[in-house]
């Protein structure tokens, strides 16, 4: 395990200032998922006169943000058309609670991720779905518990017909964090004994608010996989809390665990943003697919 310890040591040193800031940086800090410019914005930059080159270079802009923003139309025309159908008869509430993957860091559209890409495709032609994001950067299953109990958070969980989360990932980088000196495989498995307690009382916590609702955990996916593929450890790590999450959810009638890990396994392929960690707009856009699918009555 001193091998495994010292590989990790190195990891963190050459990404080290990335991580900290993606997940550990100020978790009070409530960002907004969607941004729209100010009206005062708009107007003044409708006032500003534009040369030939402005004019240029605002088209190319437009064209590279329109190249990376999702279609949504053959977006919707590859999802399962027995889901959409689903949402159009009835009127959905859908809550996403959780972290930095709800909250849709990486998704270089800025509209919000997974969760905005589901918001845009079924609402894309009639309004048929009301989506709440609380997806928050940093966000261990711990503080997530504690949010469950904030007024607004609460009151949404019992008007919802659906709820999705994604909660662990910074669990385990608690954990590298806290025994980076002295890192060993039993301290991941001792953290994640902590983490199936709380899931659990997550899930009860929700169960309580709202015994109703239909809730989705949406596994981990390994973001080492492309950049590190000997650390075989990570890919078990990973495999492990999935497994953990899994069987949660599966003790609760109306809970279905969501996989993600095999979307991310093609190494060849752009899925994940410039901090090497979260998925970027292409990778945001496997994930709403696959929770579609699973979403099918």
């Amino acid at each position: 395990m001193k091998k495994f310890a010292i590989i990790f040591l190195i990891l963190l040193v050459v990404i080290g200032i990335g991580i900290s800031f993606i997940y550990f940086g100020p978790t009070e800090q409530v960002e907004k998922t969607i941004q729209e410019p100010s009206s005062k914005q708009r107007s003044t930059d409708e006032k500003q006169p534009q040369t030939d080159s402005d004019q240029t270079q605002e088209e190319k802009q437009d064209s590279e943000h329109n190249e990376n923003k999702p279609d949504i139309k053959a977006f919707l025309e590859d999802t399962l058309e027995s889901t959409i159908n689903y949402f159009t008869n009835n009127q959905i509430h859908v809550v996403a609670i959780g972290d930095s993957l709800t909250q849709g860091v990486g998704d270089t559209t800025d509209e919000g991720g997974y969760v905005g890409i589901l918001d845009n495709t079924i609402n894309q032609k009639k309004h048929l779905a009301e989506f709440d994001n609380y997806g928050k950067r940093g966000n261990r299953s711990d503080q997530l518990l504690k949010r469950l109990d904030i007024p607004e958070i609460s009151a949404s969980i019992k008007d919802a017909d659906i709820i999705t989360i994604t909660i662990g990932a910074n669990d385990i980088m608690k954990v590298l964090k806290d025994n980076i000196t002295d890192l060993s495989y039993d301290d991941f498995r001792e953290e994640r004994t902590n983490y199936e307690k709380r899931l659990n009382r997550i899930f009860a916590k929700i169960d309580e608010l709202n015994p109703d609702t239909k809730v989705y955990l949406i596994g981990f996916y390994n973001p080492y996989e492309k950049y590190f593929p000997e650390i075989k450890e990570l890919g078990a790590i990973v495999k492990d809390w999935n497994t953990t999450g899994e069987k949660v959810a599966n003790e609760y009638e109306n809970a279905t665990f969501i996989p993600t890990i095999d979307l991310f396994e093609d190494t060849n392929a752009e899925l994940f943003a410039d901090d090497n960690f979260h998925p970027n707009t292409s990778g945001y856009k496997l994930m709403a697919r696959r929770v579609l699918e699973y979403l099918k009555p």
